[in-house]
């Protein structure tokens, strides 16, 4: 074959001629086909990053209450409802509402825990939270009515498979 026949396929091959054929359009593209690897591994690492943040626990401490078999005959008359909020943590209790991270308003609530208490000669108190509520806070709640004389301290939920069967 000579260089003539070879030039008129189109097929001719030259050492000063580079193996990507740079063209208007493949001009623009070439940096990014060669970063392509780099931008892989940044949405990668983004990903990893994200899914990290979606399994990593909430603070507080980890303890398992025990099994037990609640009858209708146990009744208490000192019930506190136990909410929290995005900003702060509210307790129902004896018609009142009480910021639990103010100092002011969680000493009012354990002098009133006391008075009722000792009025009413209640050594159990009920605490009505959800899975929501900071173990340490639930910790400090019990600690408070330890301080005002309440002997036995339980904690309940509500049933989720129960509702889940009321549902249906």
């Amino acid at each position: 074959m000579t260089q003539a026949s070879s030039s008129a396929s189109g097929w001719d091959w030259s050492a000063d001629r580079p193996a990507w054929h740079e063209t208007g359009s493949s001009r623009w593209f070439r940096p990014f086909v060669a970063s392509a690897p780099w931008i892989t591994v940044g949405i990668l690492l983004l990903m990893l990053y994200m899914a990290g943040n979606a399994l990593t626990a909430a603070s507080g401490v980890l303890f398992d209450l025990p099994e037990g078999e609640a009858g209708e005959g146990a009744r208490t008359s000192l019930v506190a409802l136990v909410m929290p909020t995005k900003r702060e943590t509210l307790v129902f209790f004896d018609d009142a509402r009480y910021v639990f991270g103010d100092p002011l308003s969680r000493s009012v609530f354990s002098s009133q825990l006391a008075e009722l208490a000792a009025k009413r000669g209640e050594k159990t108190m009920l605490v009505l939270a959800d899975r929501r509520t900071d173990a340490g806070v639930l910790m400090a709640l019990a600690s408070d009515a330890r301080r005002a004389g309440i002997a036995r301290i339980l904690f309940a939920e509500k049933n989720t498979s129960q509702q889940q069967n009321e549902d249906e």
